[in-house]
């Protein structure tokens, strides 16, 4: 079937389509982008023209778009099934892809659970950290802690679980209380203290009250070294080892959502390995598959997988499962994205571009409009401000992140805000002169809005 005319298909996409995090007035008001392929960092649209894709379609893309080596995966997995179910079956690539995924995880982590969606990984993790507990003798130990600003997915025990009141207020009458936990969130300090002269604080704090309720804690959950959503947040050197240790001397299990900070994000193929935190539970999501199609997985340690066995009429097992949990072609788009990582040395390319990426930043930060810029890797979040000095934030009716993202967009390179922070977040693919384009289209479109 031939594709259908670029006004046919807006005119059902705004006649029927729901798009998600999106004001559908504002969206239905506005003339739109249509995206019809991609071409290794770059998109197009109906009509012909390219967009440098500065956010990895919501950072997913990690190999760039339209990759032969997993096309072909894609393509191969297809001619022999597209799907079976892992419910009473076993499958070549699901098995393949949990032994990958087991020798490329931090120590200790050897059993793997799939699910389709970074939300549903937590929600997993969630579930299987409260029953851990239930079946180790240890019934008490049923409540979680969290980080203040932290976004874990829109299932309802991952909402409960974050803490952006933004997007998790109206539904606070369906969720379960969580122990919250300051945020390193040093641009705005919640204890009015300056990074390093705090000697870290508000980790202080956490892991006190992490050890004072050693009895009541099944889990923390947290994102390692940036807080994505949050609106790039990235930790302080110290923070998540010092959090990390609490969790140990009070025998809580640590839980690392590591949905968008997994594959390369933050210079490491796993952002807990920078400050050498193994994980009890850890869930992947996002670029698992290359950014190609739904996929995630949790990953869980021998000690939390063997409280689940015993004999049937102890009612052990993990009664949890989705329809297409280990989906055969997913897996095998998967499987050749890491291939790629070892045979493209992608780890190890990425230096030279964090390096690149944070001397063009520099010249950002001087901008009357931006507050702050954070970069761990990959990752940067542009804080923009009104005032410098107070750190005041423009009035949300003004929208001035989704005006920059505009201004951008009509420069060829496509962003996407959170709230007033300018996330960049491209594919790894990306090359230093790629990079140099994004910065600059970036600060072209911050002088057109702001001035």
């Amino acid at each position: 079937m031939e594709p259908n005319p670029a006004a046919e298909v807006m005119g059902a996409d705004k006649a029927h389509l729901w798009h998600p995090f999106t004001p559908m007035r504002q969206w239905a008001a506005e003339d739109q982008l249509l995206i019809v392929r991609g071409e290794g960092n770059y998109l197009y649209d109906a009509r012909g023209r390219s967009y440098l894709d500065g956010v990895s379609s919501l950072w997913v893309t990690v190999h760039g778009h339209n990759h032969p080596v997993i096309n072909a995966a894609i393509k191969d997995q297809v001619d022999q099934v597209a799907h079976t179910t892992l419910l009473g079956l076993a499958s070549p690539p699901a098995a393949l892809l949990a032994k990958a995924l087991a020798g490329l995880a931090p120590a200790g982590l050897t059993r793997v659970f799939y699910s389709d969606a970074g939300a549903t990984g937590v929600e997993i993790a969630l579930k299987m950290a409260f029953q851990f507990w239930a079946q180790s003798g240890r019934p008490g130990k049923k409540n979680f802690a969290g980080l203040r600003h932290a976004y874990h997915g829109d299932t309802l025990g991952a909402v409960s679980v974050g803490g952006m009141d933004l997007f998790h207020e109206k539904f606070r009458p369906l969720l379960f209380e969580v122990t919250r936990l300051s945020a390193p969130y040093c641009y705005r300090c919640p204890l009015g203290l300056t990074y390093p002269d705090c000697s870290l604080a508000c980790a202080e704090q956490g892991a006190k009250i992490i050890r004072q309720r050693a009895d009541d804690l099944a889990a923390l959950i947290i994102e390692p070294m940036v807080m994505g959503a949050a609106g790039m947040i990235a930790f302080p050197d110290g923070y998540l080892s010092l959090i990390r240790q609490a969790c140990m001397d009070a025998d809580v299990l640590f839980i690392a959502d590591c949905v968008a900070v997994g594959f390369g994000r933050t210079g490491r193929m796993f952002a807990g390995e920078i400050e050498g935190v193994e994980p009890d539970l850890m869930c992947l999501g996002k670029g698992l598959s290359g950014g190609y199609l739904p996929l995630a997985a949790t990953l869980a340690t021998d000690r939390v997988f063997e409280a689940f066995l015993g004999e049937i009429d102890q009612e052990k097992t993990f009664f949890h499962g989705h329809t297409f949990t280990g989906n055969p072609v997913a897996c095998a788009a998967a499987l050749a994205s890491l291939d790629l990582f070892e045979r493209d040395q992608v780890i190890d390319s990425l230096p030279p571009k964090i390096e690149r990426l944070a001397k063009a930043l520099s010249l950002l930060r001087d901008h009357p409009g931006v507050g702050d810029v954070r970069q761990r890797g990959l990752m940067v979040g542009i804080e923009l401000v009104a005032d410098q000095k107070t750190k005041a934030g423009f009035p949300p009716g003004d929208r001035i992140g989704h005006r920059v993202i505009l201004a951008a967009r009509r420069r060829g390179v496509i962003l996407r805000p959170l709230g007033d922070v300018i996330v960049l977040m491209p594919p790894l693919s990306i090359t230093v002169e790629e990079l140099d384009t994004l910065v600059k289209v970036t600060t072209e479109a911050l002088e057109e809005v702001i001035g």
